[in-house]
């Protein structure tokens, strides 16, 4: 019985996982951007620079004056305070008195560093970046500070959600770096993915996994499932699939063993489909109604339905799945192809009697018939057809049929009969019957007749 792939709401959910990223927040923390330029002494920042620079550029950068450095010292220590607006009025009171002539490019340069770390501790990102594109206009400033700067001001773009410009200023960053790290590339590749350019988001996106692996790293949750969702989006199942195993190996969530049963319907791979669903299920971690139906369909589509049965009934009972007419119409065939036609009539009764319907109740009467309470059959059957939204009312007529005659209503079989051979998709078996039902009675009567 392959019920799984006929059931839309499971197609729906099951995409839909697929079709989910988590929210790739990009942030700059303020522990970076103190780390970068924001609250290091000025003269400990210059000689880290020096040490930073590449050995292939050499930059003549002008010395930082003392009278300077003592005025943004001052600012730094009202910024350390958290007394932003008298660091402001200190900076603006230099940059207006000194003047720009009056500093030299790298005193200008610390000037607007210092400025934009007071915007940003601020929030106030607009002209936190304004200022940190002052930094990078400088001429000669020492390359560890642009380049520091540029990837700032690249995230700062990124918090704002300017996803464009982002990804430009990064591609400017990208310029003057020496050996971009993968966290550089990740970043890049959300940015692509942020403006649907998908194929650069997974070109950027691998460099980043594949730097990880390459270095006996694990890659971050977060960049598989990046990683996952643009595959799927160019339809790569294989290299989905490949994704997900690779992912819970080091990240065994339950989403992920759900997104991998579901890739590996769409790649034939069954019964991987239902190994994978059930490794989760046997964990109790499918709590949800949706979820435990979708493992019954599984074990259903597997010609496996006593489990299928096992889920349902554990979870009507615990209360986990709603006992709605469907449900309990799944449960009573799954209960019925195991051979526990028992347990299937009263389950079978209670999904009949809360439809509106009549489709059930000829459904009831066919499990009632193979239990051979051929009464009870007749009853729900005829009970079916008169309620309407009957599918099939010439197989209906035919099930009538054979519970009538056995229950030796041999007036009402022949009406069913008849009734059913009127549809050309029954008239060959309900023929037959009227057949075989004439040959049985003109049989009985002759015993009679020799008594």
């Amino acid at each position: 019985m392959k019920l799984l792939r006929s059931h839309p709401v499971l197609n729906v959910w099951t995409s839909a996982l697929m079709l989910t990223v988590p929210v790739l927040a990009v942030q700059v923390a303020t522990s970076q951007l103190q780390a970068d330029w924001g609250l290091h002494s000025f003269a400990s920042a210059q000689a880290q620079e020096e040490k930073k620079k590449k050995p292939q550029e050499t930059r003549r950068t002008p010395a930082l004056r003392n009278k300077v450095y003592e005025r943004l010292s001052e600012a730094q220590v009202e910024v350390e305070a958290k007394n932003y607006s008298k660091a402001l009025e200190l900076l603006t009171d230099m940059e207006e008195q000194g003047g720009k002539r009056a500093l030299n490019s790298y005193e200008l340069a610390n000037l607007y560093n210092l400025f934009a770390f007071v915007y940003y501790s601020q929030e106030d990102y607009t002209n936190a970046l304004r200022a940190y594109s002052n930094v990078v206009k400088q001429p000669d400033i020492p390359l560890a500070m642009e380049i520091n700067t540029r990837y700032t001001i690249a995230q700062l773009y990124f918090v704002q959600e300017d996803w464009r410009r982002g990804i430009d200023a990064l591609l400017d960053w990208f310029k003057v770096t020496e050996n971009p790290s993968a966290q550089a590339y990740i970043l890049l590749g959300q940015g692509y993915y942020q403006i649907k350019d998908y194929d650069n988001a997974l070109k950027n996106t691998l460099i980043a996994v594949n730097d990880y692996k390459a270095r006996d790293k694990v890659p971050k949750e977060q960049w598989y499932s990046l990683l996952r969702f643009l595959y799927f989006e160019q339809n790569d199942m294989k290299n989905t699939v490949a994704t997900l195993e690779e992912m819970i190996g080091h990240y065994p969530k339950k989403q992920y063993w759900v997104q991998l049963s579901h890739m590996y319907s769409e790649v034939k791979e069954e019964k991987k489909q239902l190994a994978a669903m059930e490794t989760v299920y046997m964990q109790d971690l499918l709590v949800k109604d949706r979820e435990q139906v979708t493992m019954a369909y599984l074990y259903l589509n597997a010609d496996v339905p006593y489990k299928a049965a096992r889920v349902l009934a554990k979870g009507i009972k615990n209360e986990t799945i709603e006992a709605s007419s469907k449900t309990l119409e799944i449960l009573g065939a799954s209960w019925r192809q195991a051979q526990e036609v028992k347990k299937s009539i009263p389950v079978m009764e209670q999904a009949a009697a809360k439809s509106d319907k009549g489709e059930l109740y000829v459904r009831l009467g066919n499990v009632y018939l193979d239990n051979d309470e051929f009464s009870k059959a007749v009853a729900a059957i005829e009970k079916g057809l008169k309620r309407g939204g009957v599918k099939r009312k010439d197989t209906a007529q035919l099930a009538l049929g054979m519970a009538s005659f056995n229950d030796k209503k041999y007036s009402k079989a022949r009406k069913a009969f008849t009734a059913a051979a009127k549809d050309k998709r029954s008239k060959k078996h309900a023929t037959q019957w009227l057949k075989y039902m004439a040959n049985e009675l003109e049989r009985q009567r002759k015993l009679r007749e020799d008594v």
